[in-house]
C-alpha cells in the first residue's frame, strides 16, 4: 500500500516541512514507512531527541456535536479547549455551559472548526 507524505509525517510525528525538507517523497510504501520508524535517519533521531513535549506536532480535533474529525498542527494561539465544533452547527446543539462559567469561542480552528473555552466566572 501506498501512503502520502502527511500520513507519514502524522506517523513520524515531524512537520510536512521537515518531512519535505530531508527528501520523504509525496508518496511512498508502508514498507519504506516502516524502515524510517525501525532506522530513523540521524535528523529523526535529533528532531525526537529536541522534544520539549510542550507543545506537540499534530494535534486530532472531533467536533463535539457531529464526530468529524482531522488532524492538524496546533497554532501557537490556541488555548487548550474545552471541545471544538464545526462551524456549521447551530448553538441550540453544543454541549451546555454549567453554572457559573463563561465561554469564549475561537474560530479559524483547523479546516472547520470552532474552539470553545468554558472557564468558571472568576478566572474570566
Amino acid at each position: 500500500m501506498v501512503i502520502s507524505r502527511r500520513d507519514a509525517a502524522l506517523a513520524l510525528d515531524i512537520s510536512m516541512e521537515m518531512a519535505q525538507r530531508h527528501g520523504i517523497p509525496s508518496r511512498l510504501s508502508e514498507g519504506d514507512l516502516r524502515d524510517l520508524q525501525d532506522n530513523p535517519p540521524a535528523w529523526l533521531v535529533q528532531s525526537r531527541a529536541n522534544r520539549t513535549g510542550k507543545r506537540p506536532v499534530w494535534v486530532h480535533l472531533t467536533c463535539a456535536v457531529c464526530g468529524y474529525s482531522e488532524t492538524v498542527r496546533p497554532k501557537k494561539w490556541w488555548p487548550d479547549f474545552s471541545f471544538v465544533y464545526c462551524g456549521t452547527h447551530r448553538n441550540s446543539e453544543l454541549p451546555k455551559l454549567f453554572l457559573g462559567e463563561v465561554r469564549s469561542e475561537y474560530e479559524g480552528v483547523g479546516s472547520r472548526f470552532v474552539g470553545v473555552v468554558d472557564v468558571p466566572e472568576n478566572q474570566a
